[in-house]
């Protein structure tokens, strides 16, 4: 999630097919696109969907069916671009409104950028994005898709905190048999 132009489209793709397209090739999303991809974590396979959803405002509404029982959600922002920082605290009030469960990783683009900039003013400070994630307790990770760097991170990361919450992770079909029996008889949780 986040406003348009901040690298959302260029992140999934670096993730699912590992390529960057370029600066030049830019095209809005329309909607969401889906991709998904298997990661090996801890000797489970983990299976990530990746919706990339439109940035623009007209789309906001939409978004919502796409983050819907989310496990997950990456909040984007350019390191050159205050707009889509200040897009950021929308987006995650969102998402707490609508998906309390859902984790939050905050995503900082484009650090390949950052180095053309001289003056650290022209660029969205990095405190102030790692205050408000310790705040609403989300992660921070820095990529540039341009480079590769931390894309792999994030979404290992993203699979690690999956597999360790053990709400996600049935160990086996007598789990999973307990968890709905429990569900049935009005509890919550099944009992060991």
């Amino acid at each position: 999630m986040g406003k348009e132009c901040c690298g959302k489209t260029s992140l999934a793709e670096r993730f699912l097919n590992d390529r960057f397209a370029g600066e030049n090739r830019y095209q809005n999303t329309i909607g969401a696109a889906f991709g998904a991809k298997t990661l090996d974590i801890e000797g489970r396979q983990v299976a990530i969907g990746v919706w990339d959803t439109a940035g623009s405002e007209r789309y906001e509404a939409m978004s919502r069916m796409y983050y819907r029982n989310a496990k997950a959600a990456i909040v984007c922002y350019a390191v050159n671009d205050f707009d889509s920082w200040d897009k950021v605290k929308f987006w995650v009030k969102e998402l707490q409104q609508q998906e309390s469960g859902c984790r939050i990783y905050i995503c900082c683009t484009k650090q390949d950028l950052a180095a053309k900039f001289e003056n650290k003013r022209q660029c969205v400070d990095y405190h102030n994005t790692t205050d408000f994630a310790e705040e609403i307790g989300a992660k921070v990770l820095v990529t540039s898709s341009k480079t590769g760097l931390n894309i792999s991170e994030l979404f290992t990361e993203i699979a690690r905190d999956y597999v360790k919450d053990k709400r996600n992770c049935l160990e086996s079909m007598d789990d999973y048999v307990m968890l709905n029996k429990s569900r049935k008889a009005g509890t919550c949780c099944p009992r060991n």
